[in-house]
């Protein structure tokens, strides 16, 4: 079985077995959401991509293409977003949710678009689940070509290992700069390690943040990689 078959059945056998782990009827799962998009949506800012308008978008690993829709919360043009994913069936699902969203199916080791195409690449708990080195490499290398001088890369995924899902591994701040050593940025901590969130029922809203302010609590690293203008 190569790298990308491996990753297809992980996520099926997944989704298989996690029933409503990121339901959206949590409130741990409903504040880990809206921290994540506040984040993104200070990096976008700071950095001078909102409102994000006529820039071009692409997601690698984009699903079932929520968190691509949503940028359109922040200015961008249905026209303007694109996804791919290595899942057919998410594919799909996606198109049928969103079908003013161009959505593929594709390995992204081999990303069918031009050099220099879009001003911001999503990269969104992707990397975690590429455990072959040189497939990760690819991934990133076609990320970087498809950037335009200037452009961006927001990153967001776990730093930890996973202790229930052998099929995911840590991505630390020095993973992060090896795969892109050309992009510049900071990665910052975040999220209330997931488990945790998950059960504080009523109490998410107080004690969400009081927790989240603990380093070693905080599960995933976040930041906004920037192309170099002469790139």
């Amino acid at each position: 079985m190569n790298e990308a078959d491996r990753i297809a059945r992980a996520y099926q056998d997944l989704e298989g077995r996690a029933g409503g782990r990121w339901d959206l009827a949590n409130r741990g799962n409903q504040a880990i959401l809206a921290e994540r998009r506040k984040f993104t949506r200070r990096l976008l800012a700071d950095a001078g991509f909102l409102p994000l308008g006529a820039r071009r978008v692409l997601e690698v690993g984009s699903g079932l293409g929520a968190e691509l829709a949503w940028l359109r919360e922040l200015g961008a043009a249905s026209s303007n977003l694109v996804g791919v994913d290595l899942l057919a069936d998410r594919v799909e699902a996606a198109r049928r949710t969103f079908p003013e969203i161009e959505f593929r199916q594709a390995n992204a080791e081999h990303l069918d678009f031009a050099a220099a195409e879009f001003d911001l690449v999503l990269a969104i708990t992707i990397f975690s689940s590429i455990l072959d080195p040189r497939m990760a490499a690819g991934v990133a290398r076609e990320m970087v070509r498809v950037l335009k001088p200037g452009g961006a890369l927001l990153w967001y995924d776990v730093r930890y290992d996973s202790v229930s899902n052998r099929n995911v591994r840590a991505v630390t701040a020095a993973r992060v700069r090896g795969l892109f050593p050309s992009l510049q940025g900071e990665l910052a901590s975040v999220t209330l390690l997931p488990p945790l969130a998950r059960r504080l029922g009523a109490l998410t809203g107080g004690v969400y943040p009081v927790l989240s302010w603990f380093r070693p609590l905080r599960s995933h690293l976040i930041g906004l990689l920037r192309q170099p203008e002469g790139a």
